[in-house]
């Protein structure tokens, strides 16, 4: 019983410093947020975050981590709801480009997180999605609507291309121009995948 209690609230503590660190994040930037604000606003002490996050870059990771997994489930709910395997693999990947006009998004994780943590390619929610774009494509692959190539080459270069259109709108001076152009240029790029009928 003991136990359980003390993970609970090992849970809410985690909770608590993510929640204030998301927050100061956002409004501040990684650089300018003072843990002992955070740690503050949370009602926890320094000693707490380095316990739960070894330090701030590590609690930035479990932040990040967190938008990056909400933005792959809100990807995915545009997805489900197209017409099709294809039409929802699209729309997965326009959405995700979409997202990177929220200055959330944008400042923690398409900023500041590459800055501080490096390449989004490799982190564990950016792998998840590229298992879950590969199996898309295999499926695809299977039912003759997708050319028969390599699904994890095609899936890197899919979340590659959805990834980088997102990091170029984060860093544009106007970002909602470029954002039409991103989602123009990657359906296009996709499209090319489809085989001819």
């Amino acid at each position: 019983m003991a136990t359980g209690r003390r993970a609970e609230m090992m849970e809410e503590t985690r909770a608590k410093l993510i929640r204030a660190a998301r927050q100061a994040f956002a409004a501040k930037g990684y650089s300018a947020a003072s843990m002992d604000d955070l740690t503050a606003e949370a009602g926890l002490t320094r000693g707490a975050l380095y316990h739960n996050f070894g330090d701030k870059k590590g609690l930035l990771q479990a932040v990040v981590d967190q938008i990056d997994a909400e933005m792959a489930e809100r990807a995915r709910a545009v997805g489900s709801r197209a017409g099709n395997d294809w039409d929802g693999l699209l729309a997965e990947g326009v959405a995700y480009i979409q997202m990177a006009l929220e200055p959330e998004v944008q400042r923690i994780v398409l900023l500041d997180g590459p800055a501080v943590l490096g390449d989004p390619a490799g982190w564990p929610t950016q792998n998840r999605c590229l298992q879950t774009t590969t199996r898309t494509l295999r499926s695809l692959i299977a039912q003759g609507i997708v050319k028969p190539v390599d699904p994890e080459a095609a899936a890197r270069l899919i979340n590659g291309a959805a990834l980088n259109a997102a990091l170029w709108i984060a860093a544009a001076k106007d970002p909602h121009s470029v954002q039409e152009k991103a989602v123009e240029a990657f359906i296009q790029l996709a499209g090319g995948l489809l085989r001819t009928r």
